[in-house]
């Protein structure tokens, strides 16, 4: 990448795969202690059964811990606190333990399925809305964003149509190539959206996510923790999956041998995804954590009150979690890869981005067998909390 010299050393990629020094540190070190674009130093943790730790003790790696990053605004305690409620990332058990067995029920698998009708509609119309366009189309803008997109909208009870802004207001939020001072009102901007959607279902709850929380919780949740929660889910029920669907695409494009197992057995496509979010990894580290006491891992002594951050790329890339790491393999299942993190933090929509993902990747093969590149090249993004694609162009 042309601006890897300017990111941090766990969100470096090359193309598709974790920066190779990155996976020196992995091999050699285990824990590095890094720089950030946020002015503090980090310890960088690289290997799997490392990362699992980390992810697995918030006794000793706390999320609720991290201090405000350098040139934050000077803001009351209320205010701050205010603004944390209800971001399920930012908290520890007991805490995050209240509020995620509120959210929990709604997403599980069986209760994702019965959204699986209308995913395979929203996909079906959009590979008609390509295929009547005809070639060449930007996957990105025409597929891969706005099926996510739409999925959370209903989800939620947002109005589709403020997807392009809250779409807008999420990338720019996620671009860590804008300083602090920059996104700051583009925090703020989303989150007085997300009051004006939490007011709406507090006045008239109807049977999506924000109406439920508000009838069964209304009681138990503030306001403020009702705009975190949504605020959150809303950012991550799209951002992520998106980019997983064109990235993914992008991936068996280049390894058209997997593609091919993938046409002839189609039910290995539960395996593919698993595969994909293994060797993609598109969330470089998730949250900071900071360590509650001294702690060693790969032999690298780690004092109390330091910020931990896990290299999930390089962890779900390590030879200890599968045999031959950097080979895309369909074929290989879930063999209990990081891509959603582990532990009391692991990634509460899993089920239904699994599902998305399963059925947009399946569809999109299906209609188009011919699918291939198209120019210009895909444009990576890099600086971004969420690695990806901002377009891809194919034609079929």
């Amino acid at each position: 990448m042309s601006d890897s010299a300017t990111l941090p050393l766990y969100m470096r990629r090359s193309l598709f795969d974790p920066d190779a020094e990155l996976v020196r540190v992995r091999e050699e070190e285990g824990v590095r202690r890094v720089a950030t674009p946020f002015g503090a130093d980090v310890w960088m943790v690289t290997r799997f059964s490392d990362v699992r730790e980390v992810l697995g003790d918030p006794a000793r790696f706390s999320n609720a811990r991290q201090p405000l990053p350098p040139g934050a605004p000077d803001m009351p305690r209320e205010q701050v606190e205010a603004q944390r409620a209800g971001h399920l990332l930012l908290f520890d058990p007991p805490e995050h333990t209240r509020l995620r067995r509120m959210l929990t029920p709604e997403f599980t698998m069986r209760r994702m399925r019965r959204l699986e009708p209308r995913i395979r509609d929203i996909v079906a119309g959009h590979l008609d809305a390509m295929e009547a366009a005809g070639p060449p189309a930007d996957l990105v803008a025409s597929f891969a964003l706005p099926i996510p997109s739409l999925v959370i909208c209903e989800l939620l009870g947002v109005p589709y149509e403020d997807r392009e802004e809250f779409q807008q207001r999420t990338s720019r939020l996620l671009d860590l190539s804008l300083s602090l001072k920059e996104r700051t009102p583009i925090r703020e901007a989303a989150r007085a959206y997300m009051a004006e959607l939490v007011g709406r279902a507090q006045a008239d709850p109807g049977d999506d996510l924000l109406g439920m929380l508000v009838r069964e919780h209304g009681d138990d949740l503030s306001t403020a923790e009702l705009i975190g929660i949504g605020s959150l889910l809303l950012v991550a029920g799209h951002e992520t999956t998106s980019n997983m669907l064109a990235l993914g695409t992008l991936a068996l494009l280049r390894h058209p041998e997997q593609l091919d197992q993938l046409r002839k057995e189609p039910e290995r496509i539960a395996a593919a995804v698993e595969e994909l979010l293994r060797w993609l990894s598109i969330v470089h580290n998730g949250t900071f954590k900071s360590t509650t006491t001294e702690v060693e891992l790969s032999g690298v002594r780690i004092p109390a009150d330091a910020l931990v951050v896990v290299a999930l790329p390089a962890a779900n890339r390590d030879p200890a979690l599968v045999p031959d790491p950097d080979r895309l393999d369909v074929g290989r299942g879930d063999l209990g890869h990081l891509a959603f993190g582990h532990g009391v933090h692991h990634c509460l929509g899993a089920p239904l981005a699994r599902m998305e993902m399963q059925i947009a990747f399946g569809a999109l093969f299906e209609r188009f067998p011919g699918l291939r590149e198209a120019a210009p090249p895909p444009a990576f993004r890099a600086m971004n909390v969420v690695y990806g694609l901002t377009s891809l162009h194919v034609t079929w």
